[in-house]
């Protein structure tokens, strides 16, 4: 083995000395100092590289002092803080030196590789160089040949703009005009250029202390801020303000370094802020509010689909058997006039152009003056070229048919003009089938994209805007294939499935319906005389679709080529403990492999390498080799492999999810006892002993044959020599050395030794009496315990020795014989072994250890396939064993990978959970201790068991006494979503790093000596939680010894470090905690202050950022970023860098991305994770993140990956039923959906954490996320939308996990999803995806589409087709077409159409979420577990949750991008065990879903009255199941899914509060939650926002309204089958009068109600007495019926909900009138009363039938039944206390 250099040059470290400079990971100020990263050279040496300033001109704005370096003159010479001076020399010196750790040359000078600096200065300044290029600028970088110098000066000038730019570093490209201009004056300061001014060498125009600041930085700021506060919190649409991207996009002109000059003047255009009007508008893009971005970002998709529909139709209208049949020439003149149809769709296609131009023009074109000329000139060109196409095309078909007409045949003349028609379509599609030629060859379309040649923009000018993003994003030719592929046969399907089933089926009774002549309506028809209608109708849920059904077989090939490619990668090939076992031969030498670093081998060439993995890889995966033999020859592979694997069964005992004993089955055992095979664990050699006596019994013949058979089955062969040499061990160990049988013993065991190597042992020895003395060892092994009975024990040796001398021996000796043999004693004075046995002492643990090790060994006869019991530490060992055999990257040592940081953004959520927040009970009487305690039972039962084992003597202590009270509360905030569970997942890093450099390190020496000095510690160590030093290890400073970690045991192999490791972690990982508001919690004496204070001083490692704000001169405020950690030395809090900032970022943009955009530039590394505060890590995951990193240096395609896909397990799926549903969609999203994503279809995008970003290359780039205000919502995805833009590549790797918290409760889940969903509806408008729909091949836009904005949209789709198709059908119902047609036509085919129609609903329903999980679940658990999965959740009803799903998605996003309302929705990550209350359902679903269902179902009950289905009850079902499915859905799943939903007194309590709710007045301060009045205008304000087009189309929607009053007046007795209008305007006075009376009730009422109270009454009782009396009347003297009242309220009441829509839309102008919009109030509270009642009377229903309410609380917590969950004590609160 190659001896790592650490070992050679580097000891462990004395504590470094108090005092001086506070730093963060290196003291760089003082290289003296004792500090573990001192030690290396590549620090020494990067340190002294920036010590060079000889020969620098000194600053003339400072005293220059002789330790000061090139950071320092930077910085003095552009008015840099100091602060950040000092953060980012740190950051260039731990770039440099981890860049040259990393060079393969064993050269360990102290001199900086030249070729360092010149690497990280290309990589930090590849943007700012291509930026140069694109706006034909050279760059302001001059480097001298062989300067290293100077790469360092214009890297460090880069960084620490970068370091001090706040909001700026959103805007990259505004970074690099910046810089830019300050590297053209350093260039020229280096140059010694003279001022011709003034005649003195020259300085930069913007200097002085904090001149960067206050001179560069704060103008722009305070122009972003301007914009911002005028966009009042994102409510303003986005084209009146300028957000980051359009700010950023200035610096793409041509003309910026005029516009703006340098150093720039504050008044210039740009700096112009609202309500300037002359200021600089919207640049690159204008985000408007319309649907029509769906069409304008997708048109490719939308052409294909309208164009094959409109060719499909004509073709299908013959009714020929097969498509092609109506075009063949065979057919004649028939044949000839549908391929001449054929030819209009390049007129559609004209016309779509055509109105692509016109959407171009109306969105943007107001931005394409300001933007030059040019671009408007070319818009209107384009509309102009496309009009004049349609035009074209119109008249050259035309004149086809004319030509047609006038022979009344085909000519020759007919047959020209077609040609010519055909001409003009061949010039049409010039530039698609260049298109298609450059997609062949991308490298082609890549190399004019990326040129920066005029000629090429001239070129293209036509057709694509210039743009400095989206450019050369082609795939390989190979990538090209593998998508094509799977897009082409979707495809293929979708449109045969289309044309077969959905188009064709429609040509008759299309035909039938539009020849119907004579219809008799059953109202006022105004277009009697056409039955298009109708034909419309009957097509618009066939074609909605139609447009939508991609997604549908989207779901079915991503599902199956998921599955494909999990396979190939070996996904699920070890799925439990039973297969782990089956393969734990190949188990350590995969680890080997995998978790250690390849040996170095100099002369090696790639290919040998790569075979020779290759080839290992197969021997390890299938079993060609490595056997235990192959591990036994090698010891230092075989120690190793004990010592990683103990540490994680210790780190699963400190979680508690294993118990002691699991422990000991579970672990490897050091070397002990003269054991001459690797000991394995216990549950591995189960029942093997047992099998082995049983062999040993049957088998007759030679020793040779014997143990043949034994060693077929290694893990026996080893259980056997195992025992042997132990019980050797044992009792040679037990009896006294020197004692007569001692040697009696020692004798017997050479004559056994001395037959098994002459291979005489059966002839020597009865086999038949093995199970006899295995008997005797069992009880001796028995009785050896710490509580020790000598007697007991002697006599056991006696009558073991009995059997083995007199029984066992196969020739039966005198007692003569034996004494002669020294098997007897020589002189039988006493019993033998009386006075001859000592057992050690009780301390001695490792010797009782190894006693319980052999008695597991020779008394399990099960296969302890459910060792561990706790299913989440069996899922973990399953995943990380399986991981080991799949394709991952090869380790480098620590020391050569690449430097990672891990940066969480954290608000104000729960650090840790305090005493009474563990205690708090519910309305129900339950606490979260209690509840977790049912949940978790087993881990409860570890917990206990490790507290007893750590000195607990009474429960009661863990509620009393303060150290085991947090201990409590960790165990307790260890199983929710807090900050302190992700803190110590995340330091698993920094602990697997510390041991994995020890095991780089280790020598075999180290080793062995390490594990048998481990093994003479005994086992108390494992799970103790009470150790030396700080918890993770905390480094090289000492710690009294008392001191207590709050959750983690001090690693049982850190006790074998040497000092060195601290500082090779510290230098490769750091974490910062971007804690926000912790200088706010911290002066408020927050307690999460002190919790936060409590992590940094247990995890050397962890860094918190905050923003400080500090009050001066008066009300002013100033802000800075600090950066804060623990010193272990002074016990105490210190500051390390504090950088001030322009102003405050919180109301800048969206508030995650500001916190983590500030707390950036203390990360450090090449790399950074993104991990969020619902986030978990696991130790044994963390020893494969080097392994991760590595892929940043391989090839995926072309490219590179820049953002690497992490998957995730979501640990909250045992919570609830409704958790495990949502765990289950989110698995089957964040693998197979992922995996897809990313091969074959090359679109993944960053979608959320915890995906790990090439750092270095993003932070020129615009940083790991956008956050302008509203657009950015979901700022996650931004970041791959960028990173695709800019030509970065994105994968996804699954040999890697983290865990993951989701919303486990109902109304959570709505939230989150509301969110998710406004954030796609926000998306939708964005320049990002409009850029992508664009520049993205075909193909690769096609799988965009489907997996972003396109899933919502079609979920969308999907609600709308319910409504066309209930709508449509109500239409046909009332108007009487229906049942004319039904008459007149065949009426199969109409029946056959319902029947597709609710097919593709049913598969809609479950299809988008099922089929995944299905195939998912199948690959990595087995296909009958996830049948049975499946089934269980359709019982637990995940159908009706999925369809709730759908609304709440479609409500959302339509919503948003109709009117905007976006925002953030804290979701809460707590426990969720309480009833929610009615008024709360009410206020988060009535608009979502309630009136939406309400409406739906009120249509299907007209049309059940009225409709000719309806006399058919099977016909009926068929036609309208699945929307009555949606219906009940939309209505019952908030009950369904809420504790005690059917409980009939909390259900009447809560309507009660629902009234109380609704009554109750608004006022100043009141919240929502407290009165109707403040919801209601909350939940209407976006109407108060909306733009024109949005208040146009929501008028038009509510139209929809009035139709129930059209419709239903004619079926009323009184109309006397009148078809005049008067009736249906008679019927208006109805409401006319409804609205006199209820305004003359108001007016009564504000003015008599409180004196005059009789007056109020009897105006009440005129009204009610009036009301009566006119329906006497009518009943008297005309034809209405009392039915007829009724059948009115359905009509009047959608009428009157209609025009409180509309009055919404105008509510500005009514609230003019007081008493008009107090009237609009009152029907709209009426309403919602109404609306409730409804909703609650099939609920009440329900409360009433006797056993529902068990079996919804089953059905709810039924996966949490089968983990033990008590769940009637829970939801009744029948339990003796909360804990």
């Amino acid at each position: 083995m190659t001896t790592p250099r650490g070992t050679q040059r580097r000891a462990a470290a004395p504590p470094a000395a108090a005092g001086g400079e506070p730093y963060n990971i290196l003291p760089i100020h003082d290289l003296l100092a004792e500090h573990p990263s001192l030690r290396f050279p590549e620090v020494r040496a990067a340190a002294a590289a920036l010590r060079t300033v000889g020969g620098l001109r000194p600053p003339p704005f400072s005293q220059w002092r002789a330790d000061q370096d090139l950071m320092d003159w930077l910085g003095a010479f552009f008015g840099f803080q100091r602060d950040n001076v000092r953060n980012q020399r740190e950051h260039l010196v731990l770039l440099l030196a981890n860049a040259q750790m990393r060079l393969s040359s064993a050269d360990f000078s102290d001199t900086l590789e030249p070729r360092i600096a010149r690497q990280i200065r290309k990589k930090l300044l590849r943007n700012y160089t291509s930026w140069c290029g694109f706006l034909g600028r050279r760059p302001s970088v001059y480097i001298p040949d062989g300067d290293p110098r100077a790469d360092l000066l214009y890297t460090g000038l880069h960084l620490l703009v970068w370091g001090e730019a706040a909001n700026l570093r959103f805007m990259p490209e505004c970074l690099c005009y910046i810089y830019h201009h300050m590297a053209g004056e350093l260039h020229r300061i280096l140059e010694g250029f003279i001022d011709t001014a003034t005649g003195r060498p020259v300085n930069p125009a913007v200097h002085g202390e904090n001149a960067f600041l206050t001179r560069v930085v704060t103008p722009i700021y305070d122009v972003i801020r301007a914009e911002a506060e005028s966009s009042r919190d994102g409510k303003v649409p986005h084209a009146a303000w300028r957000n980051y991207d359009d700010m950023n996009e200035y610096f793409w002109r041509h003309d910026v370094f005029d516009r703006l000059g340098w150093p720039m003047e504050q008044s210039r255009q740009f700096f112009r802020t609202p309500p300037d009007r002359s200021r600089v508008r919207k640049t690159g893009f204008v985000e408007v509010r319309s649907f029509w971005n769906i069409y304008r970002s997708f048109d490719r998709l939308w052409v294909m689909l309208i164009l094959y529909l409109q060719a499909a139709a004509i073709v299908a209208w013959e009714g020929a058997k097969w498509p092609w049949d109506d075009l063949r020439s065979s057919r004649g003149s028939k044949s000839k006039d549908t391929q001449a149809r054929v030819l209009s769709i390049f007129i559609t296609w004209a016309a779509l152009r055509f109105l692509q131009s016109l959407l171009d023009i109306g969105t943007q074109f107001p931005r394409a003056f300001r933007d030059g000329r040019t671009l408007a000139v070319r818009m209107v060109l384009k509309a102009i070229v496309a009009a004049a196409w349609v035009l074209a095309f119109a008249v050259l078909y035309k004149r086809i048919w004319n030509q047609r007409s006038s022979n009344g045949q085909w000519s020759s003349a007919a047959d020209s003009r077609i040609m010519s028609f055909l001409y003009a379509a061949a010039a049409f599609v010039i530039p698609e089938v260049l298109a298609i030629v450059l997609f062949i060859v991308p490298w082609v379309r890549n190399a004019l994209e990326k040129t920066n040649w005029k000629i090429c923009y001239a070129l293209t000018w036509w057709f694509q805007s210039r743009s400095f993003v989206g450019r050369g994003l082609r795939e390989g030719t190979f990538d090209n294939v593998k998508y094509s592929i799977f897009w082409v046969l979707l495809l293929a399907v979708k449109f045969a499935f289309s044309y077969f089933l959905q188009v064709r089926p429609l040509v008759k009774p299309t035909k039938e319906i539009y020849k119907l002549s004579g219809i008799q309506y059953t109202w006022h028809e105004f277009f009697g005389q056409s039955n298009r209608f109708a034909v419309f109708v009957l097509w618009l849920p066939v074609v909605l679709i139609y447009l939508m059904d991609i997604q549908i077989w989207y779901a079915i090939f991503s599902s199956l080529t998921g599955a494909f490619v999990g396979l190939f990668a070996h996904l699920g090939e070890i799925r439990d403990m039973k297969q782990l076992r089956l393969r734990f031969q190949f188990f350590a030498s995969a680890m080997s492999f995998n978790i250690m670093p390849e040996e170095q081998q100099v002369d090696e060439s790639f290919l040998p390498s790569r075979l020779r993995n290759f080839w290992q890889r197969l021997q390890l995966r299938y079993g060609f080799s490595r056997s235990f033999r192959k591990i036994e020859s090698n010891q230092v592979e075989a120690r190793r492999f004990a010592l990683v694997w103990n540490e994680i069964l210790s780190k699963f005992r400190e979680e508690d999810i294993v118990s002691d004993r699991e422990v000991e089955l579970l672990e490897l055992p050091p070397e002990l006892w003269n054991v001459r095979v690797i000991r394995w664990p216990c549950f591995l050699l189960c029942n093997e002993l047992s099998l082995a006596l049983g062999q040993a019994k049957e088998v007759r013949g030679p020793d040779r044959r014997l143990w043949r058979k034994i060693c077929k089955n290694d893990y026996r062969r080893c259980a056997v020599i195992e025992v042997y040499d132990s019980a050797k061990h044992l009792l040679l160990e037990i009896i006294k050395e020197g004692t007569e049988e001692h040697d009696i013993v020692t004798q017997l065991f050479s004559d056994f030794d001395g037959s098994m190597k002459m291979e005489k042992f059966t002839v020597g020895y009865k086999m038949t009496e093995l199970h006899n003395i295995h008997t005797r060892l069992v009880a001796l092994l028995g009785l050896l315990k710490p509580t020790k009975d000598v007697t007991k024990i002697v006599n056991a040796l006696q009558t073991l020795y009995d059997v083995v001398v007199r029984d066992f021996q196969a020739e039966k000796r005198s007692m003569e014989q034996l004494r002669n043999e020294g098997l007897a004693q020589s002189r039988p004075t006493r019993l033998l072994f009386v006075d001859a046995v000592v057992l050690p002492e009780e301390e001695n643990a490792t010797f009782y250890k190894q006693v319980r090790r052999m008695h597991t060994i020779l008394t399990s006869r099960d296969s302890m396939i459910n060792v561990p019991q706790n299913l989440e530490a069996r899922r973990r060992i399953a995943f990380f064993s399986n991981s080991l055999f799949m394709n991952i990257p090869r380790a480098t040592q620590v020391e050569k990978m690449m430097a990672f940081s891990v940066l969480t953004p954290y608000y104000k959520e729960d650090v840790l959970y305090s005493k009474d927040q563990l205690y708090k009970e519910n309305e129900d009487g339950i606490s979260i201790l209690y509840y977790l305690k049912q949940i978790y039972p087993d881990e409860w039962e570890y917990f206990v068991e490790r507290m007893k084992r750590e000195g607990m003597s009474d429960i009661n202590e863990l509620y009393s006494e303060k150290e085991r009270l947090r201990d409590l509360r960790h165990w307790v905030s260890y199983r929710g979503q807090t900050l302190s569970r992700t803190v110590r997942g995340m330091m698993y890093n920094y602990e697997a790093l510390k041991m994995l450099t020890f095991l780089d390190s280790a020598s075999e020496h180290d080793l062995k000596t390490g594990t048998r000095e481990l093994a003479t510690m005994g086992s108390s160590r494992i799970g103790s939680s009470r150790h030396d030093g700080v918890a993770g290890g905390s480094g090289y400073y000492s710690r009294a010894s008392s001191s207590r970690a709050l959750s983690r045991a001090s690693s049982s192999v850190s006790s074998l470090f040497k000092g060195s490791e601290y500082g090779t972690v510290l230098m490769k990982y750091t974490y910062v905690v971007a804690c926000q508001l912790y200088g706010e919690q911290k002066a408020k004496n927050d307690p999460n202050a002190f919790e936060i204070l409590e992590l940094m001083k247990n995890y050397e490692a962890l860094r918190v950022a905050y923003v400080d704000e500090r009050q001066v001169n008066g009300n002013e405020k100033e802000f800075f970023s600090v950066l804060v950690k623990y010193d272990q030395q002074l016990q105490r809090e210190v500051e390390i860098y504090r950088v001030k900032l322009p102003g405050e970022f919180k109301k800048i943009g969206e508030g995650k991305p500001e916190n983590q955009n500030h707390a950036l530039i203390f990360t450090r590394g090449d790399a950074l994770q993104t991990i969020d505060m619902n986030q978990d890590n696991y130790f044994e995951e963390a020893l494969k993140m080097r392994n991760l990193l590595e892929e940043f240096n391989s090839y995926y395609g072309i490219r590179k990956p820049k953002i690497l896909g992490v998957r995730e397990h979501v640990f909250t799926g045992s919570v609830s039923s409704l958790a495990w549903f949502m765990s289950a969609q989110e698995t089957s999203f964040v693998t197979l959906g992922q995996r897809v994503l990313a091969d074959p279809l090359k679109v993944r995008m960053h979608y959320g954490h915890p995906d790990v970003f090439d750092r270095l290359w993003f932070l020129g780039r615009g940083g790991i996320s956008k956050a302008s205000k509203t657009i950015n919502i979901s700022e996650d995805i931004f970041a791959g939308f960028n990173c695709t833009l800019r030509g970065g590549n994105v994968t996804h790797h699954e040999y890697i996990q983290v865990g993951k918290g989701r919303d486990v409760g109902l109304n959570q889940v709505s939230m989150f999803e509301a969110k998710v969903a406004s954030g796609n509806g926000e998306q939708t408008l964005s320049r990002d995806v409009y850029r992508l729909g664009h520049r993205l091949d075909f193909f690769r836009m096609l799988s965009f589409f489907y997996t972003t904005v396109g899933f919502y949209f079609n979920t969308m789709m999907v609600v709308l087709t319910v409504y066309a198709f209930v709508w449509g059908r109500f239409y046909l119902a009332l108007s009487g077409l229906e049942d004319y047609i039904s008459k007149n036509t065949s009426s199969s085919n109409n029946a056959a159409l319902g029947a597709v129609l609710n097919q593709q609903f049913v598969i809609q329903l479950g299809l988008f979420t099922a089929l995944p999980m299905i195939i998912e679940n199948s690959l990595e658990h087995g296909f009958l577990t996830a049948v049975w999965d499946f089934m269980k959740m359709q019982l637990q009803f995940a159908s009706v949750f999925y369809t709730f799903s759908m609304g709440t998605k479609t409500h959302y996003y339509g919503r948003t991008i109709l009117h905007g309302g976006a925002k953030y929705r804290a979701t809460g990550r707590g426990f969720v065990v309480e009833h929610k209350k009615f008024a709360e359902n009410y206020r988060l679903y009535a608009h979502s879903h309630f009136i939406k269902a309400i409406e739906l179902g009120v249509i299907l009950t007209l049309y059940a009255s009225y409709g000719s289905a309806s006399g058919n009850t099977l016909v009926y079902i068929l036609l309208t199941l699945s929307s009555w499915f949606l219906v009940s859905s939309w209505i019952l799943a908030p009950f369904i899914f809420n504790p005690s939903g059917f409980d009939w007194l909390k259900n009447f309590n809560d309507f009660e509060d629902f009234l109380n709710w609704i009554w109750f007045q608004g006022g100043i301060s009141v919240q929502s939650d407290q009165s109707w009045e403040t919801w209601w205008e909350d939940e209407t304000d976006h109407l108060r926002t909306t733009g024109l087009w949005g208040c146009i189309l929501e008028i038009l929607l509510d139209l929809r309204f009035f139709f129930f009053q059209y419709a239903i007046v004619y079926r009323l007795h009184i109309a006397g089958q009148s078809r005049s209008i008067l009736v249906y305007l008679l019927s208006w006075a109805c409401i006319l009068l409804a609205f006199v009376a209820l305004v003359t009730v108001a007016y009564f009422r504000d003015r008599y109600s409180a004196k005059k109270h009789i007056r109020y009454r009897l105006v009440q009782a005129i009204i009610v007495g009036g009301t009566v009396a006119a329906i006497v009347v009518l009943l008297e003297f005309t034809k209405f019926q009392f039915v007829d009242t009724f059948t009115s309220l359905l009509a009047f009441l959608p009428t009157g909900w209609g025009i409180v829509s509309i009055a919404l839309v105008f509510k500005p102008y009514l609230r003019r009138s007081e008493m008009v919009w107090k009237t609009v109030v009152t029907v709209a509270r009426l309403y919602d009363i109404l609306f409730g009642v409804i909703v609650m009377a099939p609920v009440a229903v329900l409360s009433w039938l006797p056993g529902l309410q068990e079996m919804q609380t089953r059905i709810l917590f039924n996966e949490a039944f089968s983990r033990g969950l008590h769940i009637s004590q829970i939801i009744t609160g029948k339990k003796a206390h909360a804990f």
